[in-house]
């Protein structure tokens, strides 16, 4: 199974690419997660975009901040994999695929997460180590979490 992926910037984001994006994370966080809040924040204009397609399909995405963009370090978040395709195990390449691009886009190695804490093995998995104790976000426990070192993988 084979996922491709794009990184652009906003003003790169095609209209139906946009539109696929707001789509998919109102999909999986607004209806699939049964949690009201406003996904569009006016953050989208500084992140870079990680967009997985599979089979022509938006399936896998990301955003990223460089470092004082969002937290005093670079950041990952809006990580999703849409429901039918999570048995693939797109949502790791999904991080090492975002975790590479900081690293090149941003020459940043720390990276700090704000992660729902039902994830927290998984984030492990990356080399993220939870650095806070568990908090609501939009009425999901969430957990910091960050990670000192670029692996190339």
């Amino acid at each position: 199974m084979e996922i491709t992926f794009k990184i652009k910037r906003f003003n790169e984001l095609s209209t139906s690419e946009l539109y696929e994006v707001l789509q998919l994370r109102s999909e999986v966080f607004v209806v699939e997660q049964n949690c009201v809040y406003q996904d569009i924040d006016g953050k989208d204009e500084k992140a870079l975009h990680v967009l997985g397609y599979y089979q022509n399909e938006l399936s896998a995405y990301a955003r990223l901040f460089d470092a004082g963009n969002y937290f005093d370090q670079a950041s990952i978040g809006r990580v999703l994999v849409r429901q039918k395709h999570r048995n693939l195990q797109f949502g790791h390449e999904l991080m090492r695929v975002s975790i590479a691009a900081i690293a090149v886009n941003f020459d940043q190695t720390a990276i700090t997460i704000s992660a729902q804490e039902y994830l927290k093995k998984f984030y492990e998995s990356h080399g993220f180590v939870q650095t806070s104790e568990s908090y609501l976000e939009d009425d999901i426990p969430h957990i910091e979490m960050k990670r000192d070192e670029v692996i190339f993988f």
